[in-house]
């Protein structure tokens, strides 16, 4: 199971058609080119009714390997499903919010942006942290020497401007 062939088992699962009304968006490490051995396809999704959401998933993919669905009753009220399908972990979110105004989506894109602007200095730093068993959102703020919970730390960096990334990456020991 190649990280780079992940494209099929989404292509094969049908889940983007299947989750269109809901928006949804591939995150995480395998679009980042991040992956490691156990990664798993990550998809956020809008759902501002969770439970229609949770029924299409569940009518679709109850029978697939390790299917489980969990749901919250407070707060956002997200809908979480994982499965296997072709060899391949899934996780599907699905939260009342749009999908730019989610944490997960908010964390891919500033990923995404930093390793855009870096040399590739970066994407070595957290790949080998990476490699070592860290999470990502660790990983990144070890590597930026971001303080405290990274995902906060992550998300405060989504408001700074390229110009202010680059700062950042040339300071951050890696330039």
């Amino acid at each position: 199971m190649s990280v780079g062939h992940y494209a099929s088992a989404v292509t094969n699962s049908a889940v983007m058609e299947l989750l269109r009304p809901f928006d949804p968006r591939i995150v995480g490490t395998l679009p980042l080119g991040l992956a490691v051995p156990g990664s798993d396809i990550d998809i956020v999704c809008h759902a501002p009714d969770p439970n229609a959401f949770a029924e299409i998933v569940w009518s679709h993919y109850q029978s697939a390997d390790d299917f489980v669905l969990y749901r919250w009753t407070s707060g956002s009220r997200p809908a979480i499903a994982r499965f296997v399908w072709d060899g391949w972990p899934f996780e599907l979110f699905g939260e009342q919010r749009p999908v730019h105004q989610q944490q997960g989506w908010i964390h891919f894109e500033v990923e995404r942006r930093l390793l855009a602007l870096d040399d590739g200095r970066l994407r070595r730093a957290v790949g080998r942290l990476r490699a070592h068993g860290l999470k990502t959102e660790p990983a990144f703020a070890a590597v930026l020497g971001i303080s405290g919970d990274p995902y906060r730390g992550l998300l405060e960096l989504a408001a700074e401007t390229d110009a202010e990334l680059r700062v950042r990456l040339a300071t951050c020991g890696l330039g």
